[in-house]
């Protein structure tokens, strides 16, 4: 099975990016399915309704998210209607939404992570809790976290108990694509699917400005050369173990 995983989408322009090169990609690679980090694809902060669906008819299967789920109050009803839309697991019950989704044989699962971040319930410990319930041979986590250490600890720990950690939120993709010992793909970042003439997706002038005077300035979706960064899995259908992990990066024409 062939999974893509696209990086945190930001904007208009990440959006556009995916419109334009996702049916291409499905068709060179006949990829099974799609999953796509959303969380700042209205404005670069939140998801609704309408941008969602606008993945979803760009061909989009699954999308997950990560603390800024809650950015755009409209999208919370949906959470628990039929859009494939994730929020992370470790949220405490009661929060709308699901962590989870099975889609044939496959299980994709979102996760936050705390160091740096907010203080939510143990990543770890939701993920073990999850596998005593789910049958699936295959699963992948995207894992939302800041801190380096901690997106590489989740790999190790999950290392032959999933198909793939695949990192999201910093959107900087990182160099360290690999199938760990025990068949578990694993990536510290994807990388961020947006203007690439940015700061992480914004305008760099005003994130500029902002370190310079430590004053609250507002940050506008970047402008200029847009790319799509992504991870492909090939997963083995019976065991779920990763055989390969490859970057995909696109720029828009």
């Amino acid at each position: 099975m062939l999974i893509l995983a696209i990086g945190d989408i930001v904007g208009r322009p990440g959006r556009r990016a995916v419109s334009q090169l996702l049916p291409g990609l499905r068709q060179q690679y006949g990829l099974d399915l799609v999953i796509a980090n959303g969380e700042n694809a209205a404005g670069g902060l939140g998801l609704t309704s309408t941008t969602a669906k606008e993945l979803f008819n760009a061909e989009v299967d699954v999308l997950t998210s990560g603390n800024h789920i809650w950015a755009q109050k409209e999208i919370i009803p949906y959470l628990d209607g039929d859009m494939p839309i994730l929020r992370p697991l470790n949220y405490p019950p009661g929060a709308p939404g699901k962590g989870y989704i099975v889609i044939g044989q496959v299980a994709v699962v979102n996760l936050v992570g705390t160091t740096f971040m907010s203080n939510l319930d143990c990543p770890f410990r939701a993920m073990d809790q999850l596998l005593v319930e789910l049958e699936q041979p295959i699963i992948v986590v995207d894992f939302h976290a800041e801190a380096t250490s901690e997106k590489v600890a989740m790999g190790r720990y999950l290392d032959g108990r999933v198909s793939a950690v695949l990192g999201t939120h910093t959107h900087v993709g990182t160099i360290d694509a690999q199938v760990l010992p025990h068949g578990t793909a694993y990536v510290t970042d994807i990388g961020m699917t947006g203007p690439m003439d940015s700061i992480i997706g914004d305008d760099a002038e005003a994130v500029i400005q902002r370190f310079l005077t430590r004053m609250p300035h507002h940050l506008s979706v970047g402008k200029g050369k847009t790319a799509l960064n992504a991870i492909m899995v090939t997963v083995a259908n019976d065991s779920g173990r990763a055989i390969s992990i490859e970057r995909i990066y696109r720029e828009v024409e």
